[in-house]
């Protein structure tokens, strides 16, 4: 038996114990825990300890997969909304200006590293901190249960574009471009049938994960033969079978390998090299112009006819720097453009950004609710149909979150009422299925107070069930109820005894253990059935 790999494992143990308490400790003050791991990072840095192989192979690979997932939910037409397209082109060249001539004008303090520095090369600087995270916003909108929301697509959106931007100028600054066998890629769409088809063969258990990480891997590989980033590959293979009923039970089983893997990625952003006190500082200088991002984003996001609420969760999401800046900036180091420190810079700043965002994100449902009326003065008066508020009519039920349970719960209801039931789901891909099959959904995000003030309005919905995935987002809409003083009865359900006592002190009457409760349903269905 070969140890070499274990041997490894052996020798990072420390810097994974680590990462595990200030993890813990992150979450136990309302932040995620990817902001310990970050803080694991420069600790061990500061000690002067490099990264090890494993957590290199740890962060490539967990980047793969999330690419990867991330094809799984995405609908190519969000891409070619304005609200994506024209938003993302416009930040990005209002960003470059902005941001290049004042870090310029930063040169002109006489630190070391800064005092030669032109405009184009500042420039470089500036575009590399013109995009925000992928990894970091899409690990915020699943640990919410975000991803389907309308705010989260744009944010997800945008993205993808600025990561298309990324590839394009590294095939241009590496003068490295694809073969020809590049245009063979084409022949990935015909295959789709036969991806699906295996899809479906594959079941519930080992064979779907197995199969997951095949298309994740293989895809990435098939790109980096023929010249293309490998990532890349990994969400064009997650796109192709998006589509497939399959698509999101393949991305929830994958969902705890994909979060272990991206503990590499988060601990190589700290160790990524050993500061000094002057990246320190000028790292800490760059890191708030995040809230210019921010605050770009929301403008232009509502300059496009999105919603205040929508605007703001979508910006608060993109409030960082991205990981692909420290390859812009390694390539500009590598041609001989800019000085090796702005690496470490550009790793302080993203890191502190990751925090602020983070913290921004913990309590983005509050900041909305909170200033409501303040941001609503913001938005336009001719707001995009898909983000009015919708009406549900005279509704006495509303069974919110139209999944496996949600289905069963909503049709049960309905046999016993009748069309007094309405159902909602986040999801418009849900909404939509859910509607050819004669149920009556609307798409809408419960954990948005508007959504209640209007439901509230018609003064006619008495019960609320909540079938939803997420603690988090049960939690969210109780808090949003509660707010919008709503006097009926609000039944949920929980997967684990602790969240029946949380949910239950948040507001809810009934809580359902699905798990534990489960079993004495099926023996009542058993003994009712004789």
């Amino acid at each position: 038996m070969d140890f070499e790999w274990i041997a490894i494992a052996l020798g990072d143990v420390v810097w994974i114990s680590i990462a595990f308490v200030l993890g813990l400790l992150s979450r136990s003050v309302g932040l995620p825990p990817m902001v310990g791991f970050l803080a694991t990072g420069f600790l061990l840095n500061a000690y002067g300890i490099d990264s090890g192989e494993t957590l290199e192979k740890l962060s490539d690979l967990g980047i793969t997969l999330l690419l990867f997932t991330v094809g799984l939910k995405l609908n190519l037409r969000t891409l070619a909304r304005p609200q994506v397209w024209a938003v993302t082109g416009l930040h990005t060249s209002i960003v470059v200006v902005v941001f290049g001539f004042t870090i310029y004008a930063l040169s002109l303090s006489g630190v070391s590293f800064l005092s030669d520095l032109d405009l184009s090369r500042a420039l470089l600087i500036a575009f590399a901190l013109s995009f925000s995270s992928t990894v970091f916003v899409v690990k915020v909108l699943e640990e919410k249960g975000e991803m389907a929301s309308l705010h989260g697509r744009i944010a997800v959106g945008i993205l993808i574009m600025q990561d298309i931007g990324a590839v394009i100028f590294l095939a241009v600054s590496t003068a490295t471009w694809p073969s020809i066998w590049a245009l063979l890629i084409v022949l990935l769409v015909p295959l789709r049938p036969m991806l699906h088809q295996l899809l479906q063969r594959v079941g519930h258990g080992e064979l779907l994960v197995l199969y997951g990480f095949l298309l994740a891997l293989g895809g990435a590989e098939i790109f980096e033969l023929v010249g293309l980033k490998g990532d890349l590959g990994a969400l064009v293979l997650g796109v192709l079978i998006a589509n497939h009923r399959k698509a999101d039970e393949m991305a929830k089983t994958m969902l705890g390998f994909k979060d272990l893997f991206l503990l590499g990625f988060f601990l190589s952003i700290g160790l990524s090299g050993q500061p000094t006190l002057e990246t320190v500082v000028i790292g800490a200088l760059i890191a708030p112009f995040v809230f210019f991002k921010s605050a770009l984003f929301f403008g232009l996001l509502t300059g496009f006819k999105l919603r205040a609420r929508t605007s703001l969760l979508a910006s608060l999401n993109l409030t960082n720097f991205s990981e692909f800046g420290l390859i812009v900036a390694a390539i500009g180091v590598a041609n001989g453009w800019i000085d090796r420190e702005w690496l470490i810079v550009i790793a302080i700043a993203q890191s502190l950004s990751f925090a602020i965002a983070a913290g921004l994100n913990s309590v983005s449902h509050q900041l909305y609710t909170r200033h409501r009326a303040t941001w609503k003065r913001l938005q336009r008066a001719d707001l995009l149909a898909e983000d009015q508020s919708l009406d549900i009519g005279g509704a006495t039920i509303a069974v919110i979150g139209m999944g496996g349970i949600g289905t069963g719960t909503y049709d049960k209801m309905r046999e016993i009422y009748g069309d007094t039931v309405v159902g909602v789901d986040i999801d418009p891909v849900t909404a939509n299925n859910q509607r050819s099959l004669g149920r009556n959904v609307l798409r809408g995000d419960p954990s948005d107070a508007d959504f209640w003030d209007r439901i509230q309005a018609t003064h006619t919905l008495e019960t609320v069930m909540l079938a939803l995935p997420k603690l988090t987002i049960n939690l969210a809409v109780l808090e949003q109820l509660r707010s919008a003083s709503f006097t009926g009865r609000v039944a949920a359900t929980a997967r684990f005894p602790d969240e029946v006592e949380m949910l239950k002190e948040a507001g809810a009457h009934t809580v359902f253990n699905i798990y534990t409760e489960a079993g004495a349903g099926f023996a009542a269905h058993f003994v009712a059935k004789g």
